[in-house]
């Protein structure tokens, strides 16, 4: 097992690479850089001239290296982050890059954690209650909930959410993680509740699709198991049909669903991003589309890198999880 995670591990470092290059030059790839932001903001807020402006920019460009080629600007980028550690420094935040993810980023992995946990238990209980109830008016109600969670846009449920909240139930604190009270407080039962009820918004939508797909999923599956002539067999000796459901049926009609989970880290991650955006919450999703907009490259091009290490990252454990559910896997598929 060790030596398999260490190949997994190694093989990673060349696709993150390619990543890198390929997000850098995608980033890049359309006109203009954070000159450009500056030159706009000095003539439209700042009342000064074109040609002010313009030179202003430019001496910004040749200060922070923009004005060099991208392979010279990303060699730069990509060897600070190998020799030293250095993710660059952000234009738009004034402040090193690695503090802007070390800002956003765990409170981005936590909520995006919990909506994972809590899609895969609701989704699979969903599930096997579905399968066992075929065609009966539960297998129908928690069948169009999943077809709805599947097919409406994530940011659509915020929107919409947003609008019931301030103009409909005249919430006033939307887009923060806590109270004014609480912002600088130590942490207690009082403050994880006022923090549970300014997040719970992009919980529940995120929550939402991945829910609904491990639903659909585990049913389908669950079905077919549920045919197969080994759960006959253990049905034929006697045993109950809720131990052979859950003993037999279950743990192999969650094999999909295990494979599923090495992209469902992301997959969350969109989904919290995608929600956040609209909710303005300080998460990796603002942060993106700000830099995004203002031509703050090492930002984007460091939040990139780091949803496809988490890719990665869920690809192993997937692996990981596979292999210590299913003993044919950890014995290469020979006999036990």
């Amino acid at each position: 097992m060790l030596r398999f995670l260490a190949i997994r591990i190694l093989s990673a470092i060349p696709v993150l690479l390619v990543l890198s290059i390929v997000t850098f030059a995608i980033i890049q790839a359309p006109p203009g850089d954070y000159g450009d932001f500056i030159r706009s903001q000095l003539m439209n807020q700042g009342g000064a001239s074109a040609v002010v402006a313009e030179a202003q920019a430019d001496a910004y460009r040749k200060a922070h290296g923009l004005d060099k080629p991208i392979i010279i600007q990303y060699f730069n980028w990509i060897g600070g982050i190998v020799t030293r550690g250095d993710f660059g420094d952000s234009f738009f935040y004034n402040k090193p890059v690695s503090t802007v993810v070390a800002e956003r980023l765990p409170r981005t992995l936590l909520l995006a954690l919990v909506c994972h946990i809590l899609a895969s238990f609701i989704g699979i209980t969903f599930g096997i209650l579905a399968a066992t109830r075929q065609y009966s008016w539960v297998d129908s109600v928690l069948s169009f909930f999943s077809f709805l969670g599947t097919t409406i846009p994530r940011f659509l449920i915020a929107i919409v959410l947003v609008y019931i909240l301030a103009f409909r139930l005249n919430v006033q604190e939307i887009g923060s993680f806590f109270s004014p009270q609480y912002g600088g407080a130590p942490w207690s039962w009082a403050k994880f509740v006022d923090l549970v009820k300014h997040v719970w918004p992009v919980v529940a939508i995120a929550t939402f699709g991945g829910l609904a797909y491990n639903m659909r999923v585990m049913r389908a599956n669950l079905l077919d198991t549920l045919n197969a002539q080994y759960v006959e067999t253990a049905r034929a000796k006697g045993m109950s049909e809720g131990a052979v459901i859950m003993r037999h049926a279950v743990p192999n009609a969650l094999h999909p669903l295990i494979m599923y989970q090495g992209v469902v880290l992301p997959y969350m991650l969109t989904g919290e991003i995608e929600v956040a955006i609209v909710f303005s919450l300080a998460t990796v999703g603002p942060a993106i589309v700000s830099s995004m907009a203002v031509g703050d490259v090492y930002v984007t091009a460091t939040f990139m890198m780091v949803l496809a290490g988490t890719l990665i990252v869920g690809n192993i454990i997937a692996d990981m999880l596979l292999a210590l559910l299913d003993p044919r896997v950890r014995l290469g598929g020979g006999k036990e």
